[in-house]
């Protein structure tokens, strides 16, 4: 196993207007996975998520409904907190930029930049997007004067804005990309922002006027403007490091301390569409303020849908990311609602490989809740019934190291694929083991070795080698499929989930078994 460590893993704050939606809950439940995985090996664990509530977009928002910004983001942050809470996200920080101390801290980053003279001021003429908070250039501009990111109309402006003096850093961004491979994963993400970084990077606009818009953190040199909302946004994940104390004289904030609190994050996870945000404009910023960049950055893929509107010349339907805009959009707890928190968390762990994009589909749903009923489901009621009818319900004593091969190479299988983020794999790993599991019982045939009194230590080693696998796949399984596994572990007389080290060692022999209801029954594929 790898030595324990702390670490600090991060999800993006989800933009306060809209619902919580598959793609949130992919990479919440992402980060989750990892989280429970590091925990599982003694890492000392910090897991970030939260709510993104300024900007243009919500203040409109606010504006449709009736509501003040400040309500409207009081409700919504309680519906995303609810959501994650019902998904047995266990997340240890759930931050809303509305909070007085992220906007201490979103000022006191501002007031560095302006006292070391990365910030100055200009009139900016161009195209904004208010759906994405951007502004756009003519050459931009999609057809008919929109966005080339999300298809709406753009509005002309015309106003004194802050900027950064963001092109001061290419260079130095290059360089550390090419002397850390694996700073951006998978490959062709980072492939994708050195391919942005070819053309000369831009100055980035970091305030709004406040005769456009209110509803954002005042900068503390000029109190007619408020942040940018992508910057407000970004400096959330050092707000919950702890770095810095907006309370402390700038020299002992943090900026000269790095080592202070929880930074650098050791991994910001976030999908493939904000990347640039992440990878570009957010290590340009603390590299301008003398902090050290966050140690690696995973973007993942999109879930995608099939849909008329995106045939192709054939009349084949092509995938299409889901959106909001396109009314495609599947909401995870009515997945939920379904066939349980487990089964949504396994389908949308095992179905993606990590950084590619997967499709929803309802029969790819019961596919893979299939796996989890008809493998590891099953392994488990045949050993606990097998346990009850030839051992009372006691896990015999002797050998329980029939399957420690397979053990053994899938808890390296496992640590190797997590290691390299290849989550779906690492799961899959773990599903074999529950399959090699199950071929064990029909090699050894237990129910044979009952019936022949000479066989009696056999049958022995032959169950308490099962209950020992199904030990490690409590602990294997518990990062994705938590509530099952704790089911289970009372099922093996446990009275928590192991660690993974734990599975291996802990005595098993004498322990009473329960049975109890199926883990993941049948009969619920077909609603």
């Amino acid at each position: 196993m790898s030595q324990p460590r702390r670490r600090y893993l991060t999800t993006p704050i989800y933009y306060a207007s809209g619902e919580p939606h598959i793609g949130h809950a992919y990479t919440n439940l992402l980060a989750d996975t990892l989280a429970r995985y590091y925990r599982q090996t003694g890492a000392d664990v910090r897991f970030l998520t939260g709510t993104d509530e300024h900007g243009q977009k919500m203040q409109e928002a606010a504006d449709r409904r009736g509501v003040t910004p400040r309500e409207l983001a009081d409700e919504m942050a309680g519906r995303f907190k609810a959501a994650w809470h019902e998904l047995e996200v266990s997340f240890d920080r759930f931050i809303r930029t509305t909070e007085a101390e992220h906007v201490a801290v979103v000022q006191a980053f501002f007031q560095q930049l302006w006292d070391r003279g990365q910030i100055y001021s200009d009139l900016y003429r161009g195209w904004y997007c208010v759906h994405d908070e951007r502004y756009w250039t003519d050459k931009d501009l999609g057809p008919g004067q929109t966005c080339p990111d999300c298809s709406r109309p753009v509005r002309e402006v015309e106003e004194k804005n802050y900027f950064f003096r963001m092109s001061d850093y290419q260079e130095r961004l290059v360089r550390h990309i090419h002397e850390t491979p694996d700073w951006i994963v998978p490959t062709v993400r980072r492939n994708e922002i050195l391919g942005f970084l070819q053309q000369p990077l831009e100055d980035l606009s970091v305030s709004r006027p406040k005769t456009r818009l209110t509803w954002g953190v005042t900068l503390p040199f000029d109190d007619e403007h408020v942040s940018y909302v992508w910057v407000d946004a970004l400096i959330n994940y050092l707000t919950a490091s702890g770095a810095i104390d907006p309370s402390q004289p700038a020299e002992r904030q943090g900026f000269t301390d790095p080592a202070a609190g929880w930074w650098p994050a050791d991994l910001h996870i976030m999908g493939k569409d904000i990347i640039t945000t992440h990878a570009v404009y957010w290590p340009t910023l603390l590299m301008a303020v003398g902090l050290p960049v966050p140690r690696q950055i995973l973007a993942h893929g999109w879930w995608v849908t099939h849909g008329p509107a995106q045939a192709d010349r054939s009349g084949m339907q092509q995938p299409s990311k889901m959106s909001k805009s396109l009314g495609n959009v599947v909401d995870p707890l009515e997945l939920r609602e379904q066939l349980g928190t487990d089964a949504v968390r396994w389908f949308l762990i095992r179905e993606m490989p990590t950084g590619d994009d997967a499709a929803f589909t309802p029969e790819r749903f019961l596919v893979r809740y299939g796996e989890l009923a008809n493998v590891l489901g099953n392994l488990a009621s045949r050993v606990v019934a097998m346990v009850g009818k030839f051992r009372e319900g006691v896990v015999p004593g002797g050998p329980d190291r029939g399957l420690a091969r397979e053990i053994a190479d899938t808890v390296d299988a496992m640590e190797s694929a997590m290691d390299a983020y290849r989550v779906h794999e690492a799961f899959g790993a773990a599903m074999d083991l529950a399959r090699q599991a199950n071929g064990y019982v029909e090699a050894r045939e237990p129910w044979a070795q009952a019936k022949d009194p000479t066989q009696a230590d056999a049958l022995n080693e032959t169950l308490a080698s099962l209950v020992r696998a199904l030990a490690v796949l409590c602990a294997v399984f518990q990062p994705v499929v938590p509530a099952k596994m704790a089911e289970l572990a009372g099922s093996l007389g446990l009275d928590r989930i192991p660690s993974i080290q734990e599975s291996l060692e802990i005595p098993l022999a004498g322990r009473s078994l329960t049975k109890g209801p199926p883990l993941f029954p049948r009969a619920d594929l077909a609603g």
